[in-house]
């Protein structure tokens, strides 16, 4: 097990950003959410991630994100700001700034588009690293990067004193024994089916996106593996088992998470902006079908789901473009 302090938490939650029906951040759903998954028993929020739509947020959306996390969280849960640029010169700008309203701490994604070298990752990361004081959780979610982080890249980048964690969403469970063993990152399962493999090889927690609907079941989940109940840890997994299935399988997380909060009265809307758009028809009733087999989730009750396909329609341009610069 690393030996590292852990200053993010255990139960991260991948929040998403609530829209208006508009598109424009609702900022009184957001603090709401984010008040509602504390009392769930996250103890750690990344706002402005992928699952926050980072991608179409402006630059002020996000350091308020972080702010009004700051503001409600009053030191229950850290708050992390997530998402990152393609261009080192934006990310460093945008960290520095972060550090400024308050984020406890940075989750920097490996530059996504440009697909640089490894050697190119490495210096992005590093110049990132010195240029804020707050603990840095690495993000390698190749999948959406077009590039790994690779096992020699993060031995290197380890040894930054401002390194101290990585968000794996590879799902290489070899990979993470070994950086386990040859280094002291905490390791945070950034894939909702793996949680509990992850957490018994030695991961410290989880960033995840169904936490955004049952953060409880994760909390239980987790203060079992600590406590070494592995059968109470197994419940809480096979428990959420459909509802992960619904969440990550039919439309990206984000869609799916807002058509489901919005469905048991939990956001004012289940708008994402574009190029996202609402699951159609038959992916909302896939959706629907996955979560007519969860059961006994704690803090979930689907007897009251009420989805509105209508609503979830199509996607949102807001009045303002999120921008690079």
């Amino acid at each position: 097990m690393p030996t590292t302090a852990n200053p993010f938490g255990q139960v991260l939650v991948a929040l998403v950003t609530p829209f208006t029906a508009d598109g424009e951040v609702d900022w009184a759903a957001v603090e709401k959410h984010i008040d509602d998954v504390i009392q769930a028993g996250a103890d750690g929020i990344v706002v402005t991630g992928t699952t926050g739509e980072t991608s179409t947020l402006t630059d002020p959306e996000k350091l308020r994100l972080v702010e009004v996390g700051k503001s409600v969280a009053g030191g229950r849960a850290k708050i992390i700001t997530g998402g990152g640029s393609n261009e080192t010169a934006h990310a460093i700008q945008l960290y520095q700034q972060s550090e400024k309203a308050g984020a406890d701490g940075v989750m920097v994604v490996t530059p996504y588009y440009n697909k640089p070298t490894q050697a190119g990752i490495l210096t992005h990361f590093r110049m990132i690293a010195d240029s804020t004081d707050l603990p840095v959780i690495l993000y390698d979610i190749p999948g959406r990067t077009g590039v790994p982080i690779k096992y020699e890249t993060i031995l290197r980048i380890a040894k930054h004193p401002n390194v101290l964690a990585i968000k794996d969403a590879k799902g290489d469970f070899s990979e993470v024994s070994r950086v386990l063993n040859q280094t002291d990152l905490l390791y945070f399962s950034g894939d909702d089916a793996n949680v509990l493999p992850h957490l018994a090889i030695g991961a410290s927690g989880l960033i995840g996106v169904t936490a955004n609907i049952a953060a409880t079941p994760y909390r239980q989940m987790v203060d079992a593996v600590n406590a070494g109940d592995l059968a109470t840890a197994t419940a809480a997994h096979k428990k959420l088992e459909p509802l992960v299935r619904a969440v990550m399988t039919h439309v990206p997380g984000t869609v799916s998470t807002k058509y489901i909060l919005h469905g048991l009265g939990r956001i004012s809307s289940p708008r994402v902006r574009l190029p996202l758009v609402g699951p159609e028809e038959w992916e909302a009733a896939q959706i629907e079908d996955e979560l007519d087999l969860v059961k006994d989730i704690p803090g979930v009750d689907f007897s009251n789901f009420r989805p509105d396909r209508n609503a979830a329609a199509g996607g949102a341009l807001p009045k303002i473009a999120g921008t690079t610069r």
